[in-house]
């Protein structure tokens, strides 16, 4: 990780890939970025396949991409993980680090997937449909298939997802405001 935030300090010109342009995969390299002091040539892609193939080609130096597209490549050498954006271990990469263990102390940014309903849904409906999803959520071959994706599964509960999820807003609003993407044009 040292080398690389070294090589990045001089060669402002390296470029790093995302899934597109405010990708949470975009937002994180800043996030990155910013916390190390590094300046990086950002190159939207058309999803995290195309961005792995611009990182297999050379065509960018580095990316930020979920772990699903880059595990097979990183296990077969021809990608090299530097540092996973939790604070835990990924179970289907066990040998790359954390950012946390990599230097970047307190780097924490984690995706958080749940269902939503619509406005209004009855509390009983909610639990209901808790139970449900999170007796299919322990099942041996479900739990088997998510840690090969790279997800840890929690159950975290309503408010605990809601608190999550305001978080996220609220720290990615201030990098989207930094870079601009936010602004809406008058027409």
């Amino acid at each position: 990780m040292n080398e690389f935030i070294a090589l990045a300090k001089e060669k402002p010109d390296m470029s790093y890939g995302s899934a597109g342009a405010g990708s949470i995969h975009h937002l994180t390299m800043e996030i990155f970025a910013e916390r190390t002091g590094i300046k990086l040539l950002h190159v939207p892609y058309r999803g995290g396949s195309a961005l792995v193939n611009g990182l297999l080609t050379g065509e960018i130096q580095a990316g930020w991409s979920g772990l699903p597209n880059v595990i097979p490549h990183i296990k077969a050498g021809k990608l090299r993980g530097l540092c996973v954006s939790v604070l835990a271990r990924a179970v289907s990469l066990p040998d790359v680090p954390t950012c946390d263990e990599a230097g970047i102390k307190g780097f924490d940014i984690a995706d958080m997937l749940g269902l939503k309903g619509p406005a209004g849904i009855s509390s009983k409906s909610v639990e209901r449909l808790q139970a449900a999803i999170a007796k299919i959520m322990r099942e041996p071959a479900m739990v088997e298939r998510m840690a090969v994706l790279g997800m840890d599964m929690q159950e975290n509960g309503t408010a605990n997802y809601v608190r999550f999820m305001q978080d996220d807003l609220d720290n990615y609003a201030k990098v989207i405001d930094r870079l601009g993407l936010g602004r809406k044009t008058n027409k």
